[in-house]
Order: structure tokens, then sequence, then C-alpha cells
């Protein structure tokens, strides 16, 4: 279908078209483009909404939970009014109020092997905001088959690391070369155990918006191959090379 910038979306987008990186093709681009994020959290909450702001065409949500006093905090989307309710659809309704023109999709489930693929399968571009080691190995291991883009992200205390993964290319490593299953524990991901501030989740997931945006207009560099490593408390930001591992195991789809 071809796209046309009406008036409104040329004023309401006009700082974007600007750039000569993107001008009035590369805003057709991104509301032309599909993009799920698994885990409504504070990854993806920040992400979601800068994608909103972006004018992104087709936005899928993913997460069974519900709206707790500690989330307030570090996801962006939610505040007292939300609690006990569906983060998916309590971050549809604030996301339709940015930019009723996006498509949303609400998935008030939990990810696992027997849903996996009739919701992945229908977007072009991945966020895994996920919070536990195995959902991360499940979104890695399909994306991996059907050749997506995945930005996939991890916060901790005042840490934060960002791995992009083009799987269209065939010498991309994927999570797995970096973490080994067997020597991960979840504890590092949950907030519960390890604490986070609240402004770390706002800049990890907003860069995980920045690396889709960038992917989409196909502008700038990308982090295949490495991990940017952020250490907020110092301001120490790497940038981690790490090689694909051989004989590495996956889900069995």
């Amino acid at each position: 279908m071809k796209i046309k910038l009406n008036k409104n979306q040329i004023e309401r987008f006009s700082r974007q078209i600007i750039l000569k990186d993107i001008g009035s093709l590369g805003q057709k681009k991104i509301i032309g483009s599909k993009v799920l994020i698994i885990g409504m959290g504070g990854l993806g909450c920040p992400a979601a909404e800068f994608l909103i702001r972006a004018g992104i065409g087709l936005l899928g949500m993913v997460d069974s939970d519900t709206v707790d006093l500690s989330n307030i905090h570090r996801q962006s989307l939610y505040d007292l009014s939300d609690l006990k309710k569906s983060k998916v659809m309590s971050a549809k309704k604030k996301l339709k109020k940015i930019n009723f023109k996006t498509k949303i999709n609400s998935y008030k489930i939990r990810l696992t092997n027997s849903n996996y693929q009739k919701i992945i399968k229908n977007y072009d571009y991945i966020i895994d905001g996920s919070d536990n080691f195995k959902t991360k190995f499940l979104i890695n291991d399909f994306c991996k088959k059907s050749k997506k883009f995945l930005v996939t992200g991890a916060i901790s205390k005042f840490d934060g690391h960002i791995f992009t993964f083009d799987f269209k290319d065939n010498k991309t490593p994927c999570i797995r070369s970096f973490f080994q299953e067997k020597e991960v524990s979840d504890d590092i991901l949950n907030c519960e155990y390890e604490g986070v501030l609240g402004t770390v989740a706002g800049i990890v997931g907003i860069m995980q918006a920045n690396e889709i945006l960038k992917k989409i207009l196909s502008i700038g560099k990308n982090l295949n191959s490495h991990v940017l490593v952020l250490d907020l408390l110092n301001l120490d930001f790497r940038k981690i090379k790490f090689k694909k591992l051989k004989n590495v195991s996956t889900n069995k789809f």
C-alpha cells in the first residue's frame, strides 16, 4: 500500500522530516513499519511511547502482568489509576492519546513455545523488554529462525545492556553467544532482587526504540556482534565485541 503524508502528519512529524537522513520518504517508512514489544515494563514503556511519537504504523505489545505500585517509579506509561489493571490495556489507552493513528495490538499473555509464532510472525522488528532469560532465549531463537531484527535490553541497579541482532546476516551472533544458559540467573534481571534507578530503565528503553528507528531508516551504525554497556552511575559507556559461538543450543520449533 502506497503511503501518502497528509497536512496533519507533515506538521506532526516536521522535526523528523526536516532531518536529511529521514525526510518524507523516511517518515513513510516509519509509518509503514510493524514493531512488537515483548514486556511492557521499565524498558517497554518508554520504547513504546517514543515509537508511537515517531509515527510507527503498527505496534504490538505482549505482557500478562497487571500494574503494581512498585512499577510506577520506572514504568512511565502507568499512574495510580492503573493499579491492578492490565499493563497492555493501560498502555494502549495512554498511547492512543498520543497518536490515535497508530494501530495497536495488545496481547495480555505470557510468551510461550505454543503461542510465540502466531504473534511474532506478523511483525518485522522486535524489542525484547523481558525480565527473565527463558523468555529472552525464546525470543532470540525464534527471531533467529525467522530472520527478524531484534533489539534486546537489560537493566540492573545503575547499569544497562543493549544488543541488536540482524538475523538476515548469517554471521550475526545471537544472545546465546553472550549469555550461556547454564551460567545465568534471572536474579540479575529482576529489579525485586537487584534494584534499579528508574531513569536507567527510561534511557535504555528509549535507546532500544532509537535502534529500531535507525534500522527502519537504514541509517547510522548498529550493534551487530557487540553489546553496549552503560554504567550510568559513573558515565562509563563501553561497546564490547563478542563472537558467534558454534553448536549453541536453541529451542526446537
